[in-house]
């Protein structure tokens, strides 16, 4: 089992910065993907950004390529999304999500959830 949990989110000024950790116990964390999903108000929960278990391959949703990047840290058990540039729209609740040998956009295919942390960027 993992426990996942997310911090660095706050307010920010649109072109700023900011980066989010998801923090995860368990001993086999090395064998999991994970997914950085977001979530605005009314709208559905949306993908962001995936990295695999070695941390060797990563993508990203086409509305933050370029601008966000993710990484992890296995000695850690840490895993970072480093957000850059960023705009209003990016507002949202961001969660970090694990499942074992999987990475993808798939909301379903994550079995483990973090509770969120709020980002919110001002025009």
């Amino acid at each position: 089992q993992v426990q996942l949990v997310e911090s660095g989110g706050g307010l920010v000024q649109a072109g700023g910065s900011l980066r989010l950790s998801c923090a995860a116990s368990g001993r086999t964390f090395s064998t999991y993907g994970i997914g950085w999903f977001r979530q605005a108000p009314g709208k559905e929960r949306e993908f962001v950004a995936t990295i695999n278990w070695t941390g060797g391959s990563t993508y990203y949703a086409d509305s933050v390529k370029g601008r966000f990047t993710a990484s992890r840290d296995n000695a850690k058990n840490t895993v970072y999304l480093q957000m850059n540039s960023l705009k209003p729209e990016d507002t949202a609740v961001y969660y970090c999500a694990a499942s074992r040998n999987y990475y993808g956009h798939s909301v379903s295919s994550y079995f483990y959830w973090g509770q969120g942390t709020q980002v919110t960027v001002s025009s």
